[in-house]
C-alpha cells in the first residue's frame, strides 16, 4: 500500500514526488547524513533513519515509507535480510527498494536483485545520479499507485486505497482518542439511469458526482465551519457508483451529520448533461468509530447498510447505522439468497386480477401478478421481493419468467374456449432498458403461440419519462409486433403532456390512490374526470384500478371508463379460480 502522506496529484507531480517518505538504512551514519543533506537540497523533506539495522523492520511496518535506501552489508542483520523480509510482508512487499553498496562484484548485485532490489546506488553516492535514480524509481510508484489504488473515472481513491486510509485513521483514533466517521453515499436509479443513457453519459455523470463531492469537501468550505480544523477529509469512489467519506478526529458524532446534510444539499442539485436533466437523489448512511465497530471493512459495511436502510425510506436523506439497521440488512441478505432459490426451485406462480368492461360488467382481460410462496418464509409481499429482484438484477429472469408463463396460460385458456382475453403483464425500467428487450418479447410470443394482440404490457410513467426519447423508439418496436401497451399507475409521477401524446400508447390506468376516495374527495373526482377525458382525446381506452363498491363504478360508468380492477368484481386468484371466474361471468 503506498504511504498515507503519498497521494499523488498529477496536476503537482514533482512537488508530490517530494512529499514522499524516504526511509534509510545504513549502519554508517555518516552516509545517511550526507545523502540526506542532499535530498534536503533538492527538495525532499520527509525522513525516517536508523542506523540499527535489527530496528530496520518495526520501523518500516509502523511507518511505510514510500522507497527504502538500503545498505547491503551491516553487521548482524544484513541489508539481504531486510530486503527477504520485506518481500515476505504482505503490506510491504511492493515498496521500491534502492540497495547502497560499495561491492562492484556482480554476485552481490544479482544476489539482491533475486531478493527483489528495485535498482542500486553505488557508494559513496555520485548526488546527480542519485537524484534521477530517486526521481525514476518514485514516478514508477507513482503511476503504479494510480493503477492500483486510484478510479480511473473520478481520479478518487478505490475501495482498496480507501480502506487502507480508514485503517490508518482508525489505528490514530485508537491512540489519539479521538472519533473517525465513514459516510456512505448511494444514488437512486444510477443503474437505470447508466444502463437508459449509455456507459459515456453514466460515466460523465459520476465525474460530476465526485467534483461535487470534493467541493463540498474542500478545507475552507462553510461544511468545516463547525468542525475543527485537524480534522481530515478523503473522498473515494468505490465502484458502481457508489462513493465514501472518511471523516477523521471529528469532535463529536454529530459533525458526520453537518457534512452529510452538506452533501446531500450539494450533490441532490439536478445534473445537465448533453440536455438531459438528471435528478441523483442521493442517501447517506454513517458509522462511528469506536461506537459502531473498531475493523476497516466492518465500519465500511456498517455505513453501507444505513446508506440502503435511508435510500429505502426516503432518498435524500441520512441515516446512523444502529443495530436494528444491520438486524435488517441481515435479513435482506437472506431474502436475496432465498429469492434466487425461489426462481431456480419454481416457487413463483402468477395469480390474475380480472379487468372487467365496465357497461357490461363482463371479464376482458386479466392482469398477471407474481406471488412467492416460499417454503421458509411463506408468503412473501411483492413489496419486498419486487425492489430487492430490481436492485439485484433478478428482476430480469423474473420478469422473463412472468411474460412467458402468462402468454402460455392465456394461450392455454383460448384453446380451452376462453377466447379473447387479454392478459396485461407489468414491465420494470431494468427490463425495459436490457439489450434486444422487444426481440425476447418477439421470441415469447412466438413460443406460446399467443396472439400479440392478445398481450399488454404495462410500465409506469416514472419508467417510460427517464429517458423519453429512447423509450418513443423503443415502444414503436413493441408496437411493431402487434401488442398493446399501458402507462401504469397514472398520476402518481411526472409526465409531460407533449411527449405523452408522442408515445404509441393504448391504454392508462388511473392510480387506485384516485379512487378509493372518489365519492368523498371533490379534488379526487375532478381529477379522474380529468383524466379520463384527455385518455379518451388521445385516443386511449382507460382502466381503473381500485374499485371496491358500487358508487365508483356507476361515477367511472358516467365518465365511459372502458374497464375496471378492483375487489368489488375481484381480487386476484389463482389460475384454477379465475378460470371458474371467467366461466361463471360469461353465462
Amino acid at each position: 500500500m503506498p504511504n498515507k502522506n503519498l497521494i499523488i496529484d498529477f496536476n503537482d507531480f514533482d512537488q508530490q514526488l517530494k512529499d514522499s517518505v524516504i526511509m534509510m538504512v545504513d549502519d554508517e551514519s555518516i552516509n545517511t547524513d550526507m545523502i540526506q543533506i542532499h535530498l534536503e537540497d533538492a527538495g525532499y523533506k520527509e525522513f525516517i533513519i536508523t542506523n540499527k539495522s535489527d530496528q530496520a523492520m518495526e520501523l518500516l511496518r509502523k511507518e511505510r515509507p514510500d522507497v527504502l535506501l538500503l545498505d547491503l552489508n551491516m553487521p548482524g542483520i544484513t541489508g539481504f535480510d531486510i530486503l527477504q523480509e520485506v518481500r515476505a510482508d504482505i503490506e510491504l512487499k511492493h515498496m521500491p527498494v534502492i540497495i547502497l553498496t560499495s561491492s562492484s562484484e556482480a554476485e552481490t548485485k544479482l544476489k539482491a536483485l533475486e531478493l527483489g532490489a528495485t535498482d542500486f546506488l553505488s557508494k559513496p553516492a555520485d548526488p546527480s545520479e542519485m537524484m534521477l535514480r530517486l526521481r525514476n524509481t518514485l514516478t514508477v510508484k507513482a503511476y503504479q499507485n494510480q493503477l492500483a489504488y486510484y478510479d480511473h473515472i473520478t481520479g478518487l481513491p478505490n475501495r482498496r486505497l480507501f480502506l487502507d486510509r480508514l485503517d490508518w485513521a482508525i489505528k490514530d483514533a485508537r491512540r489519539e482518542k479521538t472519533i473517525t466517521s465513514v459516510l456512505h453515499i448511494v444514488f437512486d436509479q444510477l443503474k437505470q439511469i447508466n444502463d437508459t443513457l449509455g456507459p459515456r453519459i453514466g460515466e460523465m455523470l459520476i465525474q460530476e458526482i465526485s467534483v461535487r463531492l470534493k467541493e463540498c469537501l474542500r478545507d475552507n468550505d462553510a461544511v468545516t465551519q463547525n468542525i475543527q480544523d485537524s480534522t481530515t477529509k478523503i473522498a473515494a469512489h468505490l465502484g458502481d457508483g457508489e462513493f465514501t467519506v472518511l471523516l477523521q478526529k471529528i469532535g463529536q458524532t454529530e459533525d458526520a451529520a453537518i457534512v452529510a446534510k452538506r452533501i446531500l444539499a450539494v450533490i441532490n442539485d439536478v445534473v445537465y448533461i448533453e440536455e438531459n436533466d438528471i435528478q441523483l437523489n442521493p442517501s447517506v448512511g454513517i458509522s462511528i468509530f469506536p461506537t459502531d465497530g473498531e475493523k476497516a471493512e466492518e465500519l465500511l459495511t456498517f455505513a453501507s447498510s444505513a446508506s440502503n436502510h435511508a435510500q429505502q425510506q426516503d432518498s435524500n436523506n441520512y441515516l446512523f447505522y444502529s443495530k436494528d439497521i444491520n438486524e435488517k440488512s441481515l435479513q435482506r441478505i437472506k431474502l436475496t439468497g432465498l429469492l434466487r432459490k425461489a426462481i431456480d426451485n419454481g416457487e413463483m406462480q402468477l395469480y390474475y386480477q380480472p379487468k372487467i368492461e365496465t357497461q357490461s360488467n363482463k371479464v376482458a382481460g386479466m392482469e398477471a401478478l407474481i406471488r412467492w410462496i416460499s417454503p421458509e418464509l411463506g408468503f412473501v409481499s411483492p413489496v419486498d421481493f419486487i425492489p430487492l429482484a430490481e436492485e439485484t438484477g433478478l428482476i430480469i429472469q423474473i420478469g422473463e419468467w412472468v411474460l412467458y408463463e402468462a402468454c402460455r396460460q392465456n394461450m392455454e385458456w383460448q384453446k380451452q374456449g376462453l377466447k379473447g382475453l387479454t392478459v396485461s403483464v407489468n414491465v420494470s425500467g431494468i427490463q425495459l432498458v436490457q439489450q434486444d428487450f422487444s426481440k425476447m418479447v418477439s421470441n415469447i410470443l412466438e413460443s406460446s403461440g399467443l396472439d400479440p394482440r392478445c398481450l399488454v404490457l404495462e410500465m409506469t410513467e416514472s419508467v417510460i419519462m427517464n429517458n423519453p426519447e429512447k423509450i418513443i423508439k423503443l415502444l414503436q418496436q413493441l408496437k411493431r409486433l402487434k401488442l398493446s401497451i399501458s402507462i401504469d399507475d397514472f398520476g402518481t409521477g411526472y409526465s409531460s403532456l407533449s411527449y405523452l401524446k408522442k408515445f404509441p400508447l393504448d391504454e392508462l390506468k388511473i392510480d387506485r390512490s384516485f379512487i378509493i376516495e372518489i365519492d368523498d374527495d371533490d379534488d379526487d373526482k375532478a381529477i379522474v374526470t380529468a383524466v379520463i377525458a384527455m385518455a379518451h382525446s388521445l385516443g386511449l381506452k382507460v382502466v381503473a384500478e381500485g374499485v371496491e363498491d358500487e358508487s365508483q363504478l356507476n361515477f367511472l360508468r358516467t365518465l365511459d371508463c372502458e374497464q375496471i380492477q378492483g375487489f368489488y368484481f375481484s381480487k386476484p386468484l389463482p389460475k384454477e379460480e379465475f378460470a371458474k371466474f371467467v366461466m361463471q361471468n360469461h353465462q
